[in-house]
């Protein structure tokens, strides 16, 4: 399989992967509870100029408009049996953003979890996951989606399971985890385990990592541990933009442009290969990552605690690389503040 990722990496050493899907949806409109997937039939236009936008904001990388694509998800919402449609056409509007560019965007075909459980906490069992990936992979592949890429897992076999889809489909892979429990994945899964989740199958992924999750700082602790764990491992961050607020009835996210501007200088010195942003994270915030990792030259390997001190406390228990505590550094950081 054509790893799409490998030869621009080559050429520019780390790319800048889009922002947020729902959020910026949500803003032309979407309306809560309502399926984002179906905007791909009913609102092109729309699902064309998030795309665009990014693009313009200078992504290496979009995602297509399927994060919720597989059939348990489309049940939600009586489209279980669009399945395939709705995947193909999300990565044909994908598609011909990219192909427009002017140079190379890669259209990465997201996948979400389903919201179902395997065996033995749940009903599902791993192949029939394999099949539910494999039947919303077929559609992303012909719409013209270069790669699979599947984000937000929490569970190591659903993770593997959608890893084996794209490989029987024929696509490369990423796969991502939100460690948002305590500095791990809602299933226990540690980020400095994330290199074994998909060990056994016949072919590797082409980069693995993080996303979604409870703020920058927490991601960049996670992506100290997967740095360390395989140094030469292609790591993936795909942070939120701060943390989500409430401004009477709405949602905003806390992180600013400079925020992440910088969220991208501390990833960039931990030795992420992939960058993006994910909820909360707009079009002005992509471009202001663009151009702070333009400008950026790599600098010495961060501390847990020069994270803290630049961009804020984190949130979940976790450990750095000497081992301790994000509950040691984060009252310092609170001294600092009151002083």
């Amino acid at each position: 399989m054509t790893n799409p990722i490998e030869a621009l990496l080559a050429e520019k050493g780390v790319l800048l992967a889009d922002g947020a899907t729902g959020t910026n949806l949500f803003n032309m409109g979407l309306l809560s509870g309502e399926a984002p997937e179906l905007w791909n039939e009913s609102e092109p236009g729309k699902i064309s100029a998030l795309h665009q936008n990014f693009v313009d904001a200078g992504a290496d990388i979009i995602l297509t408009n399927s994060f919720g694509g597989t059939r348990h998800r489309l049940k939600l919402h009586n489209a279980q049996d669009r399945v395939h449609e709705l995947n193909k056409r999300a990565a044909e509007l994908a598609r011909a953003v990219a192909d427009k560019a002017g140079r190379k965007v890669v259209v990465a075909g997201s996948v979400g979890p389903t919201g179902e459980l395997l065996e033995p906490l749940g009903t599902m069992t791993y192949e029939d996951a394999v099949d539910a990936f494999s039947e919303q992979i077929r559609g992303l592949k012909e719409g013209g989606a270069e790669i699979a890429w599947i984000e937000t897992m929490s569970a190591p076999g659903e993770a593997k399971a959608a890893a084996q889809a794209a490989i029987d489909v024929g696509l490369p892979y990423t796969y991502t985890v939100s460690f948002d429990t305590a500095g791990r994945s809602m299933m226990g899964l540690a980020p400095k385990d994330i290199h074994g989740v998909v060990e056994g199958l016949p072919e590797e992924p082409v980069g693995v990592g993080a996303n979604c999750g409870v703020g920058a700082p927490d991601i960049l602790a996670a992506l100290l541990d997967m740095t360390k764990a395989k140094p030469e491992a292609t790591v993936i961050v795909k942070g939120n933009c701060g943390i989500p607020q409430f401004h009477g009835t709405e949602i905003r996210y806390s992180g600013t442009p400079e925020l992440m501007a910088d969220y991208v200088r501390l990833a960039v010195d931990s030795g992420a290969k992939i960058i993006g942003g994910c909820c909360g994270t707009s079009f002005e915030h992509l471009a202001a990552m663009r151009q702070a990792l333009d400008s950026h030259h790599k600098g010495p390997r961060p501390t847990l605690e020069t994270i803290v001190e630049r961009i804020g406390p984190l949130r979940n228990k976790t450990a750095d690389q000497s081992g301790e505590s994000a509950e040691g550094a984060e009252p310092r950081r609170e001294r600092r503040r009151r002083s």
